[in-house]
């Protein structure tokens, strides 16, 4: 009798994007994901809080439209940000609509991208950032706060002159929903942020410019070493308890930077210190010693950053793919717990199963 194909009565999923994970992510990078998606919803759901370490170009990628919502929903706790990434968050708001896209950029010629060059946008992969309606729009306002600053001898963290601007401006100046600002909804929220490396972006360049030419003081805005001082006393505070996580976006200096809290406060302040509770990268470089995406978490514990008891998770993938998913599913979670809790229950359950065999 020939095979004939009968299909699997798919259920009505109470939790669609959870449900898929727990039914089709059950190898490789994609049992990686799985399995850092429910040891986070572990930690978060018995007290514990996550800290988010972005870098690359995320929110040119509009990560906000997740991870907005799941600052709203309490599944992030703080965050180490790029400088770019922090700025670009504010350009979707108030440039959306002037962004273009390029979706061949793969097949563009040098003559191409100087065409984009000559309409004014700062191509970002197969996005594009508009210099008008973004950079000096948005330099419009925050060159006079740091004048304003420098004539009163104001002195702040990079970030806090974007929480004022962002919630300080009319409504009637948002292109992109403001419900998909990550920046906006951190700043509502006050959250803990650090910014290390800031110099390197765009607003950091400007900045730069007008102290140069000696119409801004370089002091108003606080160094990387006091952001550092600052992180201590945020850590000490978000470590209480069930303990604080981290999830990592991309290498560089957003995560290498607030890693690094942990052994410092233990080596250099000579003070007791939780370690990390968790930790998650996700990366699309290969993380090995001397990588761009970092080294391997069990180098980490020997830099007593994480211990051989922390739950350790390396997705070797595409951020823009990963991060979205596991935040909605989180979001799914936080929603209907009790339902979530008999989705992943099941899931491990058959894990363990064909680990028996």
């Amino acid at each position: 009798m020939p095979w004939k194909y009968i299909p699997r009565p798919m259920p009505q999923a109470e939790l669609p994007i959870l449900n898929f994970i727990a039914d089709n992510y059950r190898n490789f990078n994609s049992r990686a994901t799985r399995d850092a998606l429910y040891a986070y919803w572990d930690h978060v759901k018995s007290g514990g809080r996550m800290y988010w370490a972005v870098a690359g170009a995320m929110s040119s990628a509009q990560l906000g439209i997740t991870l907005a919502p799941a600052i709203r929903a309490g599944l992030v706790h703080g965050l180490s940000v790029t400088g770019a990434n922090l700025e670009e968050s504010l350009f979707r708001l108030v440039a959306h609509d002037s962004y273009k896209d390029f979706p061949e950029y793969r097949y563009f010629t040098k003559k191409d991208d100087t065409r984009i060059l000559k309409q004014r946008m700062r191509r970002v992969t197969d996005t594009s950032i508009p210099e008008d309606d973004a950079f000096r729009a948005v330099e419009k306002v925050l060159v006079p706060m740091w004048r304003n600053a420098s004539r009163d001898g104001t002195r702040r963290f990079w970030h806090e002159y974007f929480y004022d601007l962002v919630l300080a401006l009319p409504k009637s100046k948002f292109e992109g929903n403001p419900k998909e600002c990550w920046l906006l909804e951190a700043a509502k929220a006050r959250l803990p942020i650090v910014v290390p490396g800031h110099e390197d972006s765009t607003f950091g360049n400007i900045f730069a410019s007008h102290v140069k030419a000696g119409d801004c003081s370089a002091s108003i805005a606080k160094s990387g070493i006091e952001y550092m001082a600052q992180f201590y006393d945020d850590y000490k505070r978000l470590s209480q308890g069930k303990g604080i996580g981290f999830f990592q976006i991309g290498g560089g200096i957003a995560g290498d930077f607030p890693i690094c809290v942990v052994p410092s406060i233990k080596y250099d302040l000579q003070e007791k210190v939780k370690p990390w509770a968790y930790f998650c990268q996700i990366s699309d470089s290969t993380t090995s010693y001397g990588s761009y995406s970092g080294a391997t978490p069990n180098e980490k514990i020997t830099w007593d950053k994480l211990t051989e008891r922390t739950p350790m998770f390396v997705i070797e993938s595409d951020a823009t793919i990963v991060a979205p998913l596991m935040l909605r599913a989180l979001l799914e979670c936080t929603a209907n717990p009790k339902a979530a809790d008999r989705i992943i229950a099941a899931s491990r359950a058959s894990t363990r199963k064909s680990l028996a065999r």
